[in-house]
C-alpha cells in the first residue's frame, strides 16, 4: 500500500527517524549506566515499545491505567504508573499486580500514601518530588517527606521528579540548567530519606529536553523520557532535536482551493491536528502545524495550518512562494507541534520505510 492511497486524515510514522531518535536517547544513558524507563505515554504502541526497549527486559512508564493494562497483555510487567494515584485505582492496580504485572504508582498526599502502605494486596509507591515545576510533588525539604515514607513503609520504593518547567526554556544552556536542578531536586530528597534509615532503590528525573541536556547523571538510577522517540515543532524550537528528527505527520487530502486569498484547505483540522499553539512561544509561529510534500518535503516552504476548525484546517500558503500546485485529492503532510496531542486522537500508525510505501499498521491504545 502506498501513502497516497491512505484514507485521511491518517497518523504516518517515519521508522528510520523514530529508530534514530532512541539510538540519540540511548546512546548517552548507557554511557552514563543509567537506566532509560521510556515514557510511552505518547507512543501508546507495543511495536513502538518493542523497539524503546531494545528486545531486551525492561521497565516503562505510562500515564493511563488502560496502557498499563495494554502492555501487561503483551508481557510489559515492569510498569510506573506516573500520574498521582487515587485510592479507588488501586483496585485496578492490585488486579493487574494479581494476574502477573509489578506497577508501582506515584503519591504526594499523606492520606493516600496510609492507604497503600494499609492496602491488603502490596503495592510498591515511589513520592513524587516537585523540582520546580510545581504540579505535582513535594519539595525535597519538605518535612512530609519522612511521613510519607513512613506511611508507605515498607511498600515505599524510591523517589521521581519531572522537569515540566523546561519545555518553557529557551536554549540549551537554560535547559542544561533546569536539568541540573531536576537532578539536585531528587537526590536531595532520596539523601534525605537515606539518612532518616530509609533505603531509595530508585532515584528517578524524566523529561526529554532535560535528559538530552544533562550535564550529570550523579545519583540518578533511571531516567524517564518519551517525546524524544517521535519529535515535534516545538521540541525543534527548544532545541531537544534537529528539525529534521521528528518522526510523526499527519498525511491529509487538499479539500479546497484559494488562489487569490493564497490558501488551501485540507481535511486534517483541531481534531486531527490538536490545538497546540506552543511554538507561538518560539522564534518560529508555526500555527497549527507546518505543511511539507506527501514525500515529507518541504516543498511548500513555510506553509503553515492558520487555523483549524473541528475537520477542516485553513494552511496559509508560503507568501515568498507561488501557489503550490495542488488540485483537490492530492496529499500532504503536516508536521505537528505537539506530537503527544496529536498522536492521541488516532488509533494506528501507518509506518513507512521510504516516505513511499506502508511497510506495516501500528495499532494503538487510547482512553483511560
Amino acid at each position: 500500500m502506498n501513502l497516497s492511497d491512505l484514507p485521511t486524515p491518517a497518523l504516518v510514522l517515519e521508522r528510520p527517524i523514530l529508530a534514530r531518535n532512541m539510538a540519540a536517547m540511548a546512546t548517552p544513558l548507557a554511557r552514563h549506566r543509567v537506566t532509560l524507563r521510556p515514557h510511552l505515554k505518547t507512543a501508546k504502541s507495543i511495536d513502538v515499545a518493542r523497539l524503546a526497549l531494545g528486545g531486551r527486559p525492561g521497565g516503562i512508564t505510562v500515564s493511563t491505567l488502560a496502557e498499563a493494562e495494554y502492555f501487561v497483555s503483551y508481557g510489559i510487567t515492569d510498569i510506573l504508573y506516573a500520574v498521582g494515584i487515587t485510592p479507588e485505582k488501586l483496585v485496578q492496580v492490585a488486579k493487574l499486580n494479581g494476574a502477573g504485572a509489578d506497577i508501582a504508582v506515584i503519591t504526594d498526599d499523606p492520606e493516600t500514601a496510609a492507604v497503600i502502605g494499609a492496602y491488603p494486596t502490596p503495592i510498591r509507591a515511589m513520592i513524587e518530588i516537585d523540582c520546580g515545576e510545581a504540579r505535582g510533588g513535594i519539595l525535597p525539604e519538605d518535612p512530609a517527606l519522612l511521613l510519607l515514607a513512613a506511611a508507605l513503609a515498607p511498600r515505599f520504593a524510591g523517589v521521581m521528579t519531572h522537569a515540566g518547567h523546561s519545555y518553557a526554556a529557551c536554549d540549551r544552556a537554560q535547559i542544561a540548567a533546569i536539568a541540573e536542578a531536576e537532578r539536585t531536586a531528587v537526590v536531595r530528597a532520596a539523601e534525605r530519606l537515606g539518612a532518616a534509615g530509609y533505603a531509595v532503590p530508585i532515584v528517578s528525573m524524566g523529561s526529554s529536553p532535560t535528559t538530552l541536556a544533562a550535564p550529570s547523571f550523579n545519583g540518578i538510577t533511571e531516567v524517564r523520557a518519551g517525546v524524544y522517540m517521535f519529535g515535534d515543532l516545538f521540541q525543534a524550537a527548544i532545541g531537544t532535536h534537529g528539525p529534521d528528527d521528528i518522526a510523526l505527520t499527519v498525511l491529509a487530502s487538499v479539500i479546497g482551493r484559494r488562489p487569490e486569498a493564497h490558501r488551501f484547505l485540507i481535511d486534517a483540522g483541531a481534531i486531527a491536528l490538536s490545538k497546540d499553539r506552543s511554538t507561538q512561544a518560539t522564534a518560529h509561529d508555526y500555527g497549527y502545524g507546518l505543511v511539507r510534500s506527501l514525500a515529507g518535503q518541504a516543498s511548500f516552504g513555510t506553509a503553515i495550518v492558520q487555523r483549524a476548525y473541528q475537520e477542516h484546517g485553513v494552511v496559509g500558503a508560503d507568501p515568498a512562494r507561488p501557489f503550490p500546485a495542488l488540485k483537490v485529492g492530492d496529499k500532504v503532510r503536516v508536521v505537528p507541534n505537539h506530537t503527544c496531542l496529536t498522536a492521541a486522537a488516532h488509533d494506528r500508525y501507518f509506518v513507512t520505510d521510504d516516505n513511499v510505501e506502508v511497510a506495516a499498521v501500528w495499532p494503538r491504545v487510547n482512553g483511560w
